[in-house]
C-alpha cells in the first residue's frame, strides 16, 4: 500500500509542475507580446504609457496564434511523427509478445488498445503518440523486440501507455508550438530592429520634442533584451516539462505493472547503446524512452535536456518500488 501511495503522490506532483510549467510559458509568451505592443505604441506615438492598449492587443494575439498554431498541430501532429520515423504496423503474429503485453498494459491503463508500429532497425528504443487515448500509437524498433525480455518488453511498453493515459504527447505538442512561436517572433523583431523597422518616428521632430523619447529608447534596449533570451528561457521550460513527462510515465509504468525492476533492466540495456539512428531527428528526440540524439553530458546544460540521467530515473524507480 505504501509503494502505491507513492506512485500516486508522484503522478501529481509531476501534473502540478507540469500545469505549473505551462503556466509560466504562456505567461513568458503574453508578455513578450506586451512587451512588443508597448514598444511600438511608444515609438509610434512618442509616449510611453504605464498601459499599453497595444500591448494587450500583442499579448492576445500571442495567446490566439499559439492556440490556432496548437489545434493544427493536434490535429496532424500523430501522423507526422509516424511519417517522419517511418514506422510501419506490425501485425500480430509478427510479434505476439508485443501484442500480449500492450493488451494487458492497456487494461491496467484503462484506455483503448494503440495502434503498435514498429521501426525496421536494430537500435533499441521506443516511442508513444498520439493526442487523444483513442487515436494513439506506441512504436517500438525491432531491436527492441529482439533484446528485451517480457519483463523488460512490459516495462516499456507501460511507459509509453502512461504517456497515452496521461496524454504527454498533447502537453508536449502545445508546449512546442509556443516555443516555437517565440523563437520565430523573436527573429523576426531582432530582424526589424537590425534593419531599422523600428526607428522612431518621421525624422522631422528631434529628440528634444519627443515627450516619450528616453523611455521609448528604454522599451527597446529591454526588447532586444527579451527577443535574445525569450526563446532560450522558453525553451528551457519546454525540456523542463518534458523532464517531468518522462518521471511521471516511469512512475506510472510501475503502477501499471506492480513491478519497477522490468523497466529499470530495460532502461540500462536502452541507455548503454542508445545512439542517433534512421528515423530520428531533432523534432522527434523528445518522444524516445530514451533520447537517443541528445546525452546528458558536461557540455550540455541540463536545463536544456529532454529527458532526466537515466541513474536519476532508476533510483526514483527503485524508491517507487520500495
Amino acid at each position: 500500500m505504501a509503494g502505491t501511495a507513492n506512485f500516486v503522490e508522484a503522478q501529481a506532483a509531476n501534473r502540478r509542475n507540469t500545469m505549473l510549467l505551462l503556466a509560466l510559458l504562456t505567461a513568458l509568451a503574453a508578455a513578450f507580446g506586451y512587451l512588443i505592443g508597448w514598444t511600438f505604441e511608444s515609438e509610434t506615438t512618442d509616449t510611453v504609457r504605464a498601459v499599453s492598449s497595444a500591448g494587450i492587443a500583442a499579448a492576445a494575439t500571442m495567446a490566439a496564434a499559439s492556440v490556432g498554431w496548437s489545434a493544427i498541430s493536434l490535429a496532424f501532429g500523430g501522423r507526422l511523427v509516424l511519417s517522419m520515423a517511418d514506422a510501419r504496423p506490425i501485425a500480430k503474429e509478427d510479434a505476439p509478445q508485443f501484442f500480449n503485453v500492450a493488451e494487458e498494459m492497456s487494461i491496467a491503463a484503462g484506455v483503448p488498445m494503440p495502434r503498435l508500429m514498429v521501426m525496421e532497425t536494430d537500435a533499441l528504443n521506443a516511442f508513444a503518440t498520439g493526442t487523444s487515448t483513442s487515436n494513439a500509437a506506441i512504436v517500438v524498433t525491432r531491436g527492441l523486440l529482439g533484446a528485451l525480455n517480457r519483463e523488460e518488453l512490459q516495462g516499456v511498453v507501460a511507459h509509453e501507455m502512461g504517456h497515452i493515459a496521461n496524454l504527454d504527447t498533447r502537453y508536449m505538442t502545445v508546449v512546442g508550438v509556443t516555443v516555437g512561436l517565440i523563437a520565430l517572433v523573436a527573429d523576426m523583431i531582432l530582424r526589424s530592429l537590425q534593419w531599422g523597422s523600428f526607428n522612431r518616428g518621421s525624422g522631422n521632430s528631434s529628440n528634444s520634442d519627443r515627450k516619450g523619447g528616453g523611455g521609448s529608447g528604454i522599451l527597446i534596449v529591454v526588447l532586444i533584451a527579451v527577443a535574445i533570451f525569450a526563446p532560450l528561457a522558453a525553451k528551457a521550460v519546454q525540456m523542463a516539462v518534458s523532464r517531468q513527462r518522462e518521471y511521471l510515465a516511469d512512475a506510472t509504468s510501475v503502477r501499471f505493472t506492480r513491478n519497477p525492476s522490468g523497466l529499470i533492466s530495460a532502461l540500462t540495456k536502452i541507455d548503454a547503446v542508445a545512439k542517433p539512428f534512421p528515423g530520428v531527428s531533432n523534432a522527434t528526440q523528445h518522444l524516445f524512452i530514451v533520447n537517443p540524439v541528445q546525452r546528458l553530458k558536461a557540455s550540455l546544460p541540463a536545463l536544456l535536456a529532454t529527458h532526466p540521467e537515466v541513474a536519476d530515473r532508476i533510483a526514483r524507480l527503485r524508491n517507487l518500488g520500495g
